[in-house]
């Protein structure tokens, strides 16, 4: 079964370098030539969308000099036209940067039919823009927002620069940034440059922000649970069953990862890019230990080494279960994670979940299977030590289960009713939860099958002996009491000598 787990960690580790070369991108976006899209009337391009806190500093010249300020910073934006577009009438390109709360005043309506976000005929009319121009109205709480700036062609110029700006963040909120014109002859029109978004602490996007101390203090719960654990591994070393041997794989995997995961937060905080390293090493090791720690219920439900040498003709099966569940979560943690901080659009990721969710279904359905099987044949043996903690472990997933749907169902909710994200400060705790829910059932079963001077009595046998407790022999084998003088017939005594084992009931039987 190691062996199974190692070429599940050999599958890891390929299928990551496959995905080395993956541009990542994060708080300091890059555009590198790429076009605009066409929305409705205007054409439009995303230039980040995150979560920024307000600056905690005083204001000074510079915000480069500030600590634990908060900016969007524009360097060297570009805009390119093509040759035979030199000619063409050029308005402006303007950059809007708005908080969500503000969304409906970019684009307007003439007589309440279809919204536009460039300035119709109508509107022009109505007096309330200028015709060609973007429609952007300014917020009743902040009159500087939203902000709006931009550039224009001169003649037959092909570039257009937007200079250096800062944009000092003063009210927390989800901030979006988009490029539009509304110039139909600008169709292959493209954006360089880059824009560098900054919390108060550090280069972190505000949703992400939390999950850096929380992988710190996950970190040091692993390390607490493997200390418990291996100080028992090491104590009853000649005592360890092959189960515990994966169990200790699982809690080095999730030491490594918690820590891969804290690191690569801590350096993005620092940088403002995502260190592709820890980024993938995280993600590959993540995508392992949850593998590994399905594929490891799974046998255990089987009853592997307790009622089973070993799995026989289903190994294949497993294998290849846990060989799909890997790459199915392992294209989804890289595409989530390796890439842009800005959110994946509801159907692209729902492509991507729909697989893995198909995929634990069916461990949870294999599993729960399994488990009654096993149950049943721990009973029918009377095994009442391994039918105990078989119990004991059934009732822990069951709780796990419920406990997943309810959040499953949470998490619908909280989705259906962010499509803004403008909740964006709590949305980190939907990923720590599934975290603290794994590892709490780590240490159920931890503590369920930890190494001790009994561990070899959890572990298979073929010797009929072990089919049955103490309680239970003495209860088969207590004599009956003759009804009419208390002594035995010589029928009797001979029955009691074969199936009597006790010394003390010998005694009582000669006297």
């Amino acid at each position: 079964m190691v062996y199974m787990m190692m070429k599940i960690l050999s599958l890891g580790i390929l299928y990551n370098l496959m995905f080395f070369c993956l541009c990542i991108k994060a708080s300091i976006h890059e555009y590198n030539g790429e076009g605009f899209m066409s929305k409705g009337n205007a054409f439009v391009f995303l230039g980040g969308s995150e979560g920024l806190y307000s600056s905690s500093s005083p204001i000074t010249a510079n915000a480069s000099e500030r600590n634990g300020d908060s900016y969007i910073r524009f360097e060297k934006i570009t805009f390119i036209r093509r040759g035979e577009e030199a000619e063409s009438s050029s308005r402006l390109i303007q950059a809007i940067v708005f908080e969500v709360e503000d969304r409906e005043l970019i684009g307007g309506s003439a007589y309440g039919g279809q919204r536009d976000v460039c300035c119709t005929s109508d509107l022009a009319k109505l007096g309330v823009c200028k015709e060609g121009d973007v429609i952007v109205r300014k917020s009743k709480k902040n009159p500087y927002w939203p902000q709006v700036f931009g550039v224009s062609f001169q003649g037959n110029e092909l570039v257009a620069e937007l200079g250096p700006k800062d944009i000092r963040i003063t009210q927390s909120g989800m901030f979006n940034l988009y490029f539009i014109h509304c110039d139909a002859k600008l169709k292959g029109l493209v954006i360089e440059g880059k824009t560098i978004w900054k919390n108060p602490t550090g280069f972190l996007p505000g949703r992400m922000a939390p999950l850096m101390n929380f992988y710190g203090f996950m970190c040091i719960a692993f390390l607490v649970l493997g200390l418990f654990w291996f100080s028992q591994y090491a104590r009853f070393w000649s005592e360890v069953l092959q189960l515990q041997n994966c169990i200790s794989m699982v809690i080095g995997l999730g030491m490594l990862e918690t820590a891969s995961w804290y690191l690569e937060y801590a350096v993005f905080n620092k940088i403002g890019v995502r260190p592709l390293g820890f980024t993938l090493c995280a993600v590959t090791l993540g995508t392992i230990k949850r593998t590994i720690a399905r594929l490891v219920i799974l046998i255990v439900s089987m009853g592997y080494g307790v009622v089973r040498p070993t799995l026989g003709g289903l190994t294949v099966k497993v294998m290849m279960l846990g060989g799909t569940f890997f790459l199915a979560t392992e294209v989804l943690e890289l595409v989530e994670n390796v890439g842009t901080v800005n959110d994946l659009s509801g159907k692209a990721r729902l492509l991507l979940v729909l697989p893995v969710a198909i995929l634990d279904a069916f461990f949870i359905v294999w599993i729960f299977t399994s488990l009654s099987t096993t149950l049943n044949k721990l009973q029918a043996k009377r095994m009442t030590a391994k039918l105990d903690i078989y119990r004991k472990f059934t009732n822990s997933l069951a709780v796990a289960v419920i406990v997943s749907v309810a959040w499953i169902c949470y998490e619908l909710y909280f989705k259906s009713n962010d499509i803004y994200n403008e909740q964006w400060r709590s949305a980190w705790i939907i990923p720590a939860f599934w975290h603290v829910l794994s590892f709490s059932l780590l240490c159920v079963i931890c503590a369920l099958w930890a190494p001790s001077q009994n561990s070899m009595r959890y572990a298979y046998s073929d010797e009929g002996a072990e089919e049955f407790d103490d309680e239970d022999a003495l209860t088969l084998i207590k004599p009956p009491q003759s009804p009419s003088n208390g002594a035995y017939n010589a029928e009797e005594e001979e029955d009691m000598d074969l199936e009597i084992s006790n010394g003390d009931l010998e005694e009582d039987k000669r006297e």
